[in-house]
């Protein structure tokens, strides 16, 4: 007799495993910092033993990696609500808004996000791309290599400004993201108008 519904609940059961894990593990990466952040530290905000961790995740960077992918996609079903395909005509400081406020609403909402970011390559690199990407189809006429240098400094400039973001709520919080937009504004208008 073969039984298919034990496999199934241990898939679903390890899969709330991992993501407890990673829950945990965001929380660790937002309070102490990607670097400083531990295994041990993530299984104790977890409440598990460090061997059940290691069960899911080889290292830390193993756990990183997966949040990054987690991230990704979350930021992707944001802006695509928020963007939609057409770029160009639309005027810069609506393209702005599409990618500035569902970014900060992702890392409102998840707080391992602005930790992992300075230290994922691929997460960093995906966001560079999806800024590319817009230019792109904003601006097909510019040269892909200074196109990539402009969506780098564009993603630059936002994760300089995000952690004062993120430090403040209400009023302030709007104001330091009002600069924000303004800065990438001022940077992006000689290319888009």
């Amino acid at each position: 007799m073969v039984e298919t519904v034990k496999p199934r609940r241990r898939q679903a059961r390890g899969e709330r495993r991992i993501a407890q894990l990673l829950d945990a593990a965001a929380k660790v990466f937002a309070a102490e910092g990607y670097v400083a952040a531990t295994m041990n530290a993530v299984a104790a905000a977890a409440e598990v033993s460090p061997g059940t961790l290691y069960q899911f995740f080889p290292n830390k960077e193993s756990m990183a990696e997966a949040l990054a992918e987690q991230y990704l996609d979350a930021l992707s079903v944001a802006q695509a609500r928020g963007e939609g395909a057409e770029v160009l005509g639309v005027p810069l400081d609506d393209v702005i808004n599409r990618m500035v406020d569902p970014a900060i609403e992702i890392c409102l909402a998840n707080p391992g996000f602005e930790p992992l970011f300075s230290w994922s390559d691929r997460l960093r690199t995906a966001v560079v791309e999806r800024v590319d990407d817009i230019i792109a189809r904003r601006v097909p006429e510019i040269d892909p290599s200074r196109r990539r240098l402009i969506a780098t400094v564009t993603v630059r400039i936002f994760a300089a400004v995000l952690p004062q973001i993120l430090a403040t709520t209400g009023r302030e919080q709007l104001e330091y993201t009002r600069e924000l937009k303004r800065v990438l504004r001022a940077y992006l208008l000689d290319i888009s108008d």
